[in-house]
């Protein structure tokens, strides 16, 4: 094929571009042949299916209301058949205040007599009764109605000292309490709840419900404030002589249905503007929608297959690059997939990952058994020398006639070995372990000749707390062998226990020789402190196996002025996995 003929065919349309062309036109031409139609359509269906949410939200907020004077009437019939039973008024007192405080929605509970004047009332809380000047509560022309279940206007309650909630009053009459005369019983219900109910009631944009009464007084409205103010306005008497239904009023939409009962009317409000505007953008929208997807329909056809395929592979890329990265906390979900291969890969991942995590988990736990183990075995073994040079030293004391000294000696060295076994326990009492300590620092002192002194600064408090044994008695070793040894003056060797918040430290001082900064890094990298010790890091690392990395041992040191090692252990009095 010549230049020209490549030319030429690079200049027509190809298949694709020529399907793409044809499709987006057809759709295109569709979409306006059927444009006109759908917006009547459209437009009806939207004012209707407005007109049907205002009314479904009327029907509610009646039916929520409806309920809260039910449960307001259920409850003051119940609470004047308990006032019917006190015969004094202390009682029935006593009797009020109890069942406002089981009650969250009431404030107040009052009895009066014909005149008006209260008799018994019972609050929500340990209130004040005030002197007031009003009793808001108390209305005249709605006590007189009292025979049945009358309820006030939302008003402030004025009865208490510094408490002014916004409540609604019920009322009932009651014969044959306290005497022959009858009286009324009050309760002051909160209406919060109920206000913020019909806040919440959103009708499109801006719409909105309200309550007012059948002489046209407003009983609530979300845009009190505003209302008062002068900022909206709403036309309540001539809404009085409207029927229960929907009626439109220009671009307003009002839907009243009334709570017969009380004789509320529950007033909701749409604006045909928004639907009208949400309905004619939603039409552009639609329109300028359908004309893309002409555009782009032919091409996604194109590559809907490579899509599908590609999709859930990289996502199974991406899946297996995230377990190599970070394999232990990796938990794979699969997405769903409609290709039964790449299913069954992605299955068999996730089931390889579940075995990886599990066999690294099993391994974990094998190798934190096995150090466990290995430092238990450490633990157990006797320093062979320091058992020789016991011995040894028992044997002198008693060529010489030293017989009390080697008698306190051997008595040191059983102690020593009766606490080191524990019968088996890795944990003991932080009494035994100081025991232990000092059975140590008494062979020493007999073997060392009085080289230096030791004492014990000690809380008994923290005795019968548990802690790893011969976990001192490595630190004694050290400061005697490292910090005193070398010294030409007479050391000493303190042994301290203290609190530290929720924690207890163990402390062992001296006043010998003194380390380096390296020399102390040195120290904490040590596996044993001479040929068949236990180290200091051994007794660090068993510390934090069996509580956690935050436990431990610290060390200080100066040269020349000495050494202080600290373990931090926690409060417990039981070993962990034996709580019972």
């Amino acid at each position: 094929m010549n230049e020209n003929s490549k030319n030429s065919v690079s200049r027509k349309l190809k298949l694709p571009t020529l399907t793409t062309i044809i499709i987006s036109a057809a759709v295109a031409a569709s979409v306006l042949m059927t444009v006109l139609p759908f917006a009547k359509v459209y437009t009806d269906t939207v004012e209707k299916d407005a007109e049907t949410a205002l009314e479904q939200s009327v029907r509610q907020t009646t039916k929520a209301v409806e309920a809260f004077i039910s449960g307001m009437e259920s409850r003051l019939s119940k609470i004047c058949g308990e006032a019917a039973v006190c015969d004094e008024l202390s009682e029935a007192e006593k009797r009020l205040a109890f069942a406002a405080r089981l009650d969250d929605s009431i404030e107040s509970i009052c009895i009066y007599d014909e005149d008006g004047n209260m008799l018994v009332c019972g609050s929500s809380g340990e209130r004040e009764l005030k002197d007031y000047g009003v009793n808001l509560s108390y209305d005249p022309e709605l006590f007189s109605r009292a025979d049945g279940y009358p309820v006030s206007l939302p008003h402030v309650q004025t009865l208490y000292r510094e408490y002014y909630p916004w409540v609604v009053t019920m009322v009932h009459r009651e014969s044959g309490i306290f005497g022959p005369d009858s009286v009324c019983v009050a309760i002051d219900f909160s209406f919060l709840e109920m206000a913020e109910y019909i806040d919440s009631i959103g009708i499109g944009a801006h719409g909105y419900c309200y309550i007012m009464d059948s002489d046209g007084n407003l009983v609530y409205h979300p845009r009190q404030q505003m209302l008062y103010s002068g900022i909206v306005r709403e036309n309540l008497s001539a809404l009085t002589g409207l029927s229960d239904g929907t009626h439109a009023d220009g671009s307003i939409v009002r839907t009243l249905s009334t709570i017969e009962e009380i004789g509320w009317r529950v007033v909701g409000v749409s604006y045909l503007d928004e639907m009208n505007s949400t309905r004619d953008a939603t039409i552009a929208k639609a329109l300028v929608t359908a004309l893309i997807c002409c555009v782009i329909i032919a091409a996604a056809t194109g590559i809907l297959f490579s899509r599908i395929l590609t999709k859930p592979v990289h996502s199974l890329i991406d899946s297996m690059r995230s377990f190599e990265t970070h394999p232990d906390g990796y938990l794979y979900s699969p997405a769903p997939n409609h290709i039964a291969e790449l299913q069954l890969i992605s299955d068999s991942f996730g089931q390889m990952t579940w075995m990886i995590r599990s066999l690294m988990e099993k391994n974990r736990r094998e190798e934190e058994t096995l150090r466990k183990t290995e430092l238990r075995a450490l633990q157990a073994q006797i320093n062979p020398h320091f058992l020789y040079n016991t011995l040894d030293s028992i044997q002198w004391m008693c060529e010489r006639g030293k017989n009390e000294s080697a008698v306190n000696m051997v008595s040191a060295l059983a102690r020593l070995f009766r606490i080191s076994i524990s019968r088996g326990h890795e944990l003991i009492p932080i009494r035994d372990e100081l025991k232990h300590a000092e059975s140590y620092l008494i062979i020493q002192k007999y073997r060392y000749s009085d080289r230096f002194s030791y004492r014990f600064e000690t809380d008994p408090g923290l005795d019968d707390f548990l802690c790893n044994k011969i976990t001192l008695q490595p630190l004694v070793e050290n400061a005697i062998y490292h910090g005193i040894e070398p010294l030409v003056d007479e050391g000493e060797i303190i042994i301290s226990t203290k609190s530290d918040g929720d924690d207890i430290l163990l402390t062992v001082s001296d006043n010998g020789v003194g380390m380096t900064p390296e020399q102390v890094e040195s120290l904490l990298k040590k596996e044993r402190s001479d040929s068949s010790g236990i180290g200091i890091k051994n007794v660090s690392d068993r510390i934090k196996i069996y509580f956690g990395e935050r436990y431990g041992i610290t060390v200080e040191s100066e040269p020349d002025v000495g050494t202080k090692i600290t373990v931090r252990i926690p409060r417990i009095t039981k070993e962990p996995g034996n709580e019972k």
